[in-house]
C-alpha cells in the first residue's frame, strides 16, 4: 500500500488558507510576512519532493498551484510527477499541458483505490477541504508539518470539527528553528 502524507504550513491554531500570498484571503501570504525566513527550516519541503512518487490535490488548490508551479524551478521534480486531482467538477479540458501526467478523481473510494496501487509515497500539497475529508476517512498515514508561531483566528483548518473516534499520532521527526518555527512530522497509528 502507497503511504498518503499530508503536507502544510499551518498556524498554531490551525489554520492553512492561503499561505503563499493567494489574493482575497484575510491573512493571504502569512508564512513569510510575520516570521523570518530560515532556509533550514523548510529542507523538509525539498525532501518532499525527492521522495514523493505522486501528487495529490483537490480542485482549489489545482487551480491555484498548476499556473504557477510548472514553470518554478523550485517544484521542477514535481512537474514530472503523476499528478491525481479530486474533484467532481473539474474536466480534461480544465487541466494544464505543461504539468505532466494529471488525472481527475471523482470520490475518495478512488484515492483509496490509488493507494492499493504499486508506487511510492503519495503527497497531498494545499488542499484544506480534501485534507479534511482524507482524515476523517482515515486515508492520510503521515502528516509533514510546519508549524508557524502565528494565532490566525480565521481561515479554513487543517483538521475538520468532525465528532470523530480518537486517532492517535507517533512523532517521528521533530525540530524547532530559531524563528519560532516548528517541524512535526507524525504517522498515523492505524
Amino acid at each position: 500500500m502507497r503511504t498518503l502524507i499530508s503536507t502544510a504550513f499551518i498556524s498554531l491554531d490551525g489554520v492553512v488558507e492561503a499561505p503563499g500570498g493567494e489574493p482575497g484571503y484575510r491573512n493571504s501570504g502569512w508564512t513569510f510576512k510575520h516570521t523570518e525566513f530560515l532556509p533550514e527550516a523548510f529542507d523538509i519541503k525539498g525532501r518532499e519532493q525527492k521522495e514523493a512518487t505522486a501528487m495529490l490535490m483537490g480542485r482549489i488548490s489545482y487551480e491555484a498551484f498548476s499556473p504557477v508551479w510548472p514553470d518554478m524551478a523550485d517544484f521542477a521534480d514535481y512537474k514530472v510527477m503523476p499528478k491525481y486531482v479530486v474533484s467532481t467538477t473539474l474536466t480534461e479540458d480544465d487541466l494544464v499541458s505543461n504539468w505532466g501526467e494529471t488525472t481527475i478523481l471523482r470520490s475518495l473510494d478512488e484515492v483509496a483505490a490509488l493507494k492499493e496501487t504499486e508506487g511510492g509515497p503519495i503527497i497531498v500539497h494545499g488542499s484544506a477541504s480534501l485534507n479534511q475529508a482524507l482524515s476523517d476517512a482515515g486515508l492520510i498515514d503521515r502528516y509533514h508539518l510546519l508549524v508557524f508561531p502565528l494565532l490566525l483566528g480565521a481561515g479554513k483548518r487543517l483538521f475538520s470539527t468532525a465528532d470523530n473516534d480518537t486517532r492517535k499520532l507517533e512523532l517521528v521527526e521533530h525540530e524547532v528553528y530559531a524563528n519560532g518555527l516548528q517541524k512535526q512530522v507524525f504517522d498515523v497509528v492505524h
